[in-house]
């Protein structure tokens, strides 16, 4: 996984390009410490499909989907070149 930002004290890291039979995707990762460990989802760009998430309520895991979309295109980028230096 490559760094992508940290925002609130939540990290983002995203997979480089991951060669698919129907379409190619991105996984991206999420995470926060807690007091017992970390907060984390797990989704795939482009769908925007939550694979897993452990911490973040319904409003949090609204405004992570919603980030992601947002900076769709430049975590595209880098996942294709194998990680960007800082977002």
């Amino acid at each position: 996984m490559y760094y992508y930002s940290t925002v609130n004290n939540i990290v983002m890291t995203h997979s480089g390009i991951i060669t698919g039979e129907l379409c190619d995707t991105v996984s991206i990762h999420f995470e926060r410490p807690n007091e017992k460990g970390f907060d984390f989802l797990d989704m795939d760009l482009p769908g925007k499909f939550v694979k897993k998430s452990f911490g973040f309520s319904e409003d949090e895991i609204l405004t992570l989907k919603r980030y992601a979309k947002n900076n769709a295109a430049i975590v595209w980028d880098f996942a294709r070149e194998g990680g960007g230096t800082n977002a």
